[in-house]
């Protein structure tokens, strides 16, 4: 519990701090954020704004990590595990894609960085290099940091098609793995488009994943094969890791609560995404997060349906796409969307967990 405690507190620190470093820099330099013109008229006013703050969320969450497994080393009490190492380097590989991308929109001055093809062609290779991750490095037990069945709080033994057995498995595996990866990094990607509202939001399901893999590791098979144990490789780790994430976002959120000083950027979204997906993975929770992390899902299947809507019919099914300005061109301040979505991320959380506990709680037979 100890390192949970100092990794979220570290991370919180570290973030809350730089953030601001960034702000002057990015100010100084005059690189700020571009805003489209047909979104919201009353973003215009937000053009110029310190952008790529992302990079003090990367900072944080790897500070945090890498500083409280160097204290549990020197106490003798743990450590860096596949598990954690393999989540943490998912999330710097698209935080340092969003990067490029950001790179490019303040290079050139324009909204639009990285081109599809390449922001696709990079979620496809570090997607593909992560899941032969998962299902490799294992430990004396045969326990891989990932599992080649679906999971919803546990894996789903009936499910039809065993992913990872054999060639086609391993096919099928890492054909889920880059959609699931691709869809969460985009997902949080478009939520991010109101002060705080994906900083926030990635806060409160990084929280609700550091309190199910703490009770994974409580209940870990590898320390006591009891009913309802889960067979989790590395719980601790990831519960450090997720700590960090909740903290690293708490801090950033402090300067970018409305009205915000500096924005993530693709830089922070991307590498948040990366680390949902990843950490779904890793506990074995896949299904589960998309419940936890529903406000997400919401919002990228809001674009989907926009485009169908607007392709079969050419009308537009919501004001504005993503959902949230859905709301602000119905006259909503920006301020009551953010905290009326951060309300609905915090119920979902409440119910994910609520579902994970009762899960336990029935195999347990409590």
């Amino acid at each position: 519990m100890q390192q949970i405690i100092i990794s979220g507190a570290l991370s919180f620190l570290v973030s809350i701090f730089f953030t601001p470093v960034l702000i002057r820099f990015f100010s100084a330099e005059g690189l700020g954020q571009e805003i489209r013109e047909e979104g919201p008229k009353s973003h215009l006013r937000k053009r110029g704004t310190p952008t790529m703050g992302g990079i003090a969320i990367l900072t944080g969450i790897v500070v945090a990590y890498v500083g409280t497994n160097l204290i549990s080393l020197a106490r003798g009490t743990g450590g860096f595990t596949a598990s954690g190492l393999l989540v943490l380097a998912l999330t710097i590989c698209l935080g340092l894609l969003g990067f490029a991308d950001d790179y490019i929109k303040l290079a050139k001055g324009r909204n639009l960085g990285l081109n599809k093809k390449a922001k696709l062609i990079g979620q496809l290779v570090v997607s593909l290099l992560f899941g032969w991750g998962i299902l490799s490095f294992a430990n004396d037990k045969g326990l891989t940091p990932g599992s080649g069945k679906l999971s919803f709080i546990r894996d789903i033994d009936t499910f039809p098609v065993k992913v990872g057995a054999g060639i086609l498995g391993m096919i099928v595996f890492l054909i889920f793995v880059v959609f699931v990866i691709s869809a969460w990094s985009n997902a949080v990607n478009l939520t991010d488009g109101l002060d705080g509202l994906a900083a926030g939001s990635t806060a409160m399901v990084m929280g609700a994943y550091s309190i199910i893999t703490f009770w994974q590791f409580r209940n870990s098979c590898a320390i006591a094969a009891a009913p309802g144990c889960y067979q989790v490789r590395d719980p601790l780790d990831l519960a450090v890791l997720t700590a960090a994430g909740m903290g690293a976002c708490l801090g950033f959120l402090w300067w970018n609560a409305a009205p915000a000083k500096i924005f993530m950027g693709d830089t922070g979204s991307l590498a948040l995404g990366g680390l949902v997906a990843g950490i779904s993975f890793a506990s074995r929770t896949e299904l589960l997060m998309i419940i936890i992390g529903s406000l997400f899902v919401i919002e990228a299947a809001s674009v989907a349906i926009q485009i169908i809507v607007f392709r079969t019919r050419g009308t537009r099914f919501f004001r504005m796409a993503p959902f949230h300005h859905h709301f602000e061109n119905g006259g909503w301040a920006e301020t009551t969307v953010v905290i009326r979505f951060w309300l609905i991320t915090a119920m979902a959380c409440l119910v994910g967990v609520a579902l994970f506990y009762s899960d336990w709680l029935y195999a347990a037979g409590v």
